[in-house]
């Protein structure tokens, strides 16, 4: 395929940035989307001209540092896809692709499509650890969870931390992340312990670090790559109230 690229470009966070136009022909229909952004890079390098920065690491859809927006939408066209598990075969031949970073207040751009997401890291870190033995093993049927209950909490733990509900939502909102994490913990037994300190820490730290408020446009579920429910977000605020009547 040949297409018609017009790509953020961004030198640092203190510089202006544009979108700059770029053509590539003989994509494959079976390359992944970055390794599309590859073989541009390859054809910048022997133009000479700087390569194109971008987050990756995992490229199997479970670290969510390849996030970016493609005409518009966090992480491409698909559903419940993360953009290193996004293939060319999406688009056809001629195709024109917008090819941009997350854009929040609290995601700035480091370099072209390489964002700062030390925000996300501040949050998890002030939610704390549970108080879990670190000694032996319990036996299995010491803590009984249901399975519903399990499953319940693993839907929420899915969150990969990609930042795609905070690109898609019109007030860069946090809080499909901060309900995912904090409903994971709070609905199993071992994190029950530190369940209203946890709410109203990492509450507090998501309004520090600058992100907006949800007005329940469920942009962000639709986005998810790990379809992330917004019931997460009624988790949250049910687990912030109960530790403000606690705290009382």
């Amino acid at each position: 395929m040949k297409l018609y690229l017009k790509i953020w470009r961004q030198f640092d966070a203190t510089s202006k940035g544009e979108i700059t136009d770029y053509e590539i022909d003989k994509v494959s229909e079976h390359m992944s989307f970055l390794e599309m952004l590859d073989l541009l890079n390859e054809n910048l390098i022997q133009q000479g001209e700087r390569v194109i920065e971008f987050d990756h690491d995992c490229r199997e859809g479970i670290c969510g540092q390849c996030g970016v927006m493609i005409n518009g939408r966090a992480h491409g066209p698909l559903k419940n896809t993360t953009t290193c598990q996004l293939h060319m075969r999406s688009f056809k031949d001629g195709d024109t692709l917008y090819i941009e970073p997350f854009r929040a207040k609290a995601f700035p751009v480091l370099r072209d499509l390489k964002i700062d997401r030390k925000a996300f890291d501040a949050i998890i870190a002030s939610g704390g650890f549970i108080g879990a033995s670190t000694g032996q093993a319990p036996e299995a049927n010491s803590i009984p969870i249901s399975y519903e209950t399990a499953e319940e909490a693993f839907d929420a733990a899915a969150c990969i931390g990609c930042g795609a509900c905070v690109a898609s939502c019109k007030n860069a909102s946090a809080a499909l992340f901060v309900g995912a994490k904090i409903t994971h913990l709070a609905i199993l037994s071992q994190g029950k312990i530190e369940a209203p300190k946890r709410a109203l820490s990492m509450v507090k730290q998501m309004d520090l670090e600058g992100f907006g408020a949800c007005s329940d446009t469920r942009a962000c579920e639709i986005e998810c790559p790990q379809g992330i429910s917004v019931l997460s977000i009624a988790r949250m605020n049910l687990e912030y109230m109960k530790a403000l009547t606690f705290r009382k």
